[in-house]
């Protein structure tokens, strides 16, 4: 299936928060809305975007249809996850994938929506953004990829956690991923082939070491990253002082991901925690780990 990048957005476009997952707070939703505005764009809140049912917004079935009402207005150009959280899984294989198809608009989210954004890369190929609107580089780098159809380089940061995890070489292949729970999660669920693919990888800390690697061990022994061409390694935020019978989460991922053999650059600025940066998903990337750079194709046109 040929990858299909969305038209990039123009001032005066309409754009939709939905709540696919989690609810925002009052403030969090008023930030992005003021955000985007500011952008010239005209936006619009689903219907249930803050609605309430346990620590989901609103019902699985309400939670949809507001997805599936902004990808099939052709009015609306761009969709935007108010929040990530948890929920996202339950309605991911309800997405109307016909009207994705039909009208390509980009998806933009992290967190629980990497579930959202591996069912529509699966069934769609259509492009997306790893990313949110909360913090001014966050945002600043989002509007980037939305409203301008250039590539973007990514470079190591050699203060970053993971950027000491390296296996030298160099890659190319479609970006594909986010949350490294999420994406091992959905081994045997709806996860689309990594074959040919760089994976991106972060993760926050929910308890120890072990997540990480029962996570990575899963997708290894499952097959799932039989074909992989190399791994981009984000944030990993909260383990930055967690120690675990003198191992750090450095050494679970150099551990683990060598024995793939395939290139992996660590220290990409993406993820959980302040100001990551946004970055598309599904275009071609190339990963150099002798110059520490992502390369990573627009996700718009």
């Amino acid at each position: 299936m040929d990858v299909l990048r969305p038209p990039r957005l123009q001032p005066g476009d309409r754009v939709r928060l939905v709540s696919p997952a989690s609810y925002p707070s009052a403030d969090l939703l008023a930030e992005s809305v003021r955000t985007l505005e500011s952008w010239g764009l005209v936006v619009e809140i689903a219907p249930h975007a803050m609605d309430r049912h346990g620590y989901m917004a609103g019902h699985d079935a309400d939670r949809l249809a507001d997805l599936n009402d902004a990808y099939r207005d052709p009015g609306v150009r761009a969709v935007i996850a108010t929040l990530g959280g948890a929920g996202a899984y339950r309605i991911a294989d309800g997405i109307d994938f016909a009207a994705v198809r039909a009208d390509p608009k980009p998806l933009v989210g992290f967190s629980d929506i990497t579930n959202l954004h591996l069912a529509v890369w699966r069934e769609c190929r259509v492009t997306g953004v790893h990313g949110c609107l909360a913090g001014d580089r966050s945002a600043a780098s989002t509007r980037a990829l939305l409203m301008e159809s250039e590539p973007v380089e990514l470079h190591r940061d050699r203060h970053a956690l993971t950027a000491a995890v390296e296996v030298p070489g160099k890659a190319v292949g479609h970006l594909v991923g986010g949350h490294l729970g999420t994406i091992a999660w959905s081994v045997g669920a709806g996860l689309p082939s990594l074959a040919g693919a760089i994976l991106l990888l972060e993760e926050p800390r929910a308890v120890g070491l072990g997540q990480v690697d029962r996570h990575l061990t899963q997708l290894m022994r499952s097959g799932s990253l039989r074909g992989l061409r190399g791994v981009a390694l984000g944030r990993f935020t909260g383990f930055e002082d967690y120690v675990d019978r003198d191992w750090t989460v450095v050494d679970v991922l150099r551990d683990r991901l060598s024995a793939l053999g395939v290139p992996v650059l660590g220290g990409i600025d993406a993820g959980h925690g302040d100001n990551p940066l946004s970055i598309p998903l599904g275009p071609l990337a190339e990963l150099d780990t002798e110059v520490g750079t992502l390369e990573v194709g627009p996700a718009v046109v």
